[in-house]
C-alpha cells in the first residue's frame, strides 16, 4: 500500500521496510501492520490533538509527572508552549506505560520504539499469525470466561502495584492470543497515587470486565474485586501475588447524595462512550 505520510520517516530511517495494511482507525490513532526485516509488527500513529475525540483528557492527565516546574506551570496556564508540552506528555504516556507494565509482568504489547508520534510495537497475533481478535469479537465458554477474568484481574493488580490504572479498560481494548488476554490502548493510563479519580477508574475498569465475562459465567456478577483491590492498595497490602476473594464489606453509613449523583452521572457518560466505541468498532469492521 501507499506509505502514509507519518510513517515515511520510519521507512527512510530503516526502522520499517514495508507498510502492509491498515489494521484499524480509532478516536486517538490509526494502527498499521508493517514489516521490519523478517518480523511483522504494528505501528500506531497518534492523531493530532485537534483531530482526537477522546474525552476527559484533563481528568486522565491529573497526577502525571512532568520534567520540571517550568513545564508544569506552562501546562497549567495553557500557554502555546504548555499546550505543546501537554501534547508531548500525552503522546509519550502510552510508551512510558508499556515499558513500565511490561517490566512488571503485565501482558501488554512489547514497545519497540517511538518516533515523531508513531509507536512501533509487537503485533499480538492469533494461531495463524494474523492480528489477534478483540475480546468483544470472541465467544467464550464459562471455563474460558473464568480463566480470562482471573488473568485480567491479575494484570490489573500488577498494573496497580506498578502505580498505574488503565482508566478505559473494556472488552474493546483487550486482545486474545493463544495464551489469553493482552491489554492494549494505554495513552490515558492513570497515575494511581496522584489522581483524585483513581479509585473510581479502577473500579470502573474491573466492573467493565466483570460485566463482560459475566455474560458467559453469570456467577462472576456476584463478585466485587474492584473495591477489594483498591482497599488492599490503600492499606499497602496489595502485592502482585495477592490472593483475592471477590468479596468486600460495604460501608453501611448514610450515602453522600452529591457523591452518589456524581457516580451516576459518570456511569451514564461511560455508557455513552461505550456505545460510541461499539459504533466505531462496527464501522471499522465494515
Amino acid at each position: 500500500m501507499k506509505i502514509p505520510k507519518r510513517l515515511q520517516p520510519l521507512v527512510d530511517d530503516g526502522m520499517v521496510d514495508e507498510v502492509l495494511f491498515q489494521l484499524m482507525s480509532g478516536k486517538e490513532a490509526q494502527v498499521y501492520v508493517v514489516r521490519c526485516g523478517s518480523s511483522v509488527r504494528c505501528a500506531k500513529v497518534y492523531k493530532e490533538a485537534q483531530k482526537r475525540s477522546f474525552k476527559q483528557a484533563v481528568q486522565y492527565q491529573e497526577g502525571r509527572k512532568v520534567r520540571n516546574s517550568r513545564q508544569a506551570r506552562a501546562m497549567g496556564k495553557k500557554t502555546r508552549y504548555g499546550q505543546k508540552e501537554q501534547e508531548d506528555a500525552w503522546l509519550s504516556a502510552e510508551v512510558d506505560a508499556l515499558y513500565r507494565l511490561a517490566g512488571a509482568g503485565v501482558r501488554v504489547p512489547e514497545p519497540l520504539g517511538f518516533v515523531d508520534g508513531v509507536l512501533l510495537m509487537e503485533m499480538i497475533a492469533d494461531e495463524d499469525g494474523k492480528a489477534a481478535p478483540r475480546l468483544d469479537d470472541v465467544t467464550l465458554t464459562p471455563e474460558q470466561a473464568r480463566e480470562y477474568y482471573a488473568k485480567v484481574l491479575s494484570d490489573v493488580v500488577r498494573m496497580l502495584c506498578a502505580g498505574l490504572i488503565h482508566g478505559d479498560l473494556s472488552e474493546f481494548n483487550v486482545l486474545v492470543d493463544p495464551s489469553g488476554p493482552v491489554i492494549i490502548d494505554l495513552p490515558q493510563a492513570v497515575n494511581a497515587s496522584g489522581n483524585n479519580s483513581a479509585e473510581q477508574m479502577l473500579e470502573r475498569d474491573v466492573d467493565n470486565m466483570r460485566r463482560y465475562f459475566g455474560r458467559f459465567a453469570p456467577e462472576l456478577m456476584a463478585t466485587d474485586y474492584g473495591k477489594e483491590i483498591w482497599a488492599l492498595y490503600e492499606t499497602g497490602d496489595l502485592h502482585p501475588d495477592s490472593k483475592l476473594t471477590g468479596r468486600f464489606e460495604h460501608d453501611t453509613t448514610s450515602a453522600n447524595v452529591d457523591e452518589l449523583m456524581a457516580v451516576i452521572d459518570a456511569a451514564k457518560e461511560e455508557e455513552l462512550e461505550r456505545l460510541d466505541r461499539m459504533r466505531d468498532a462496527e464501522e471499522d469492521d465494515d
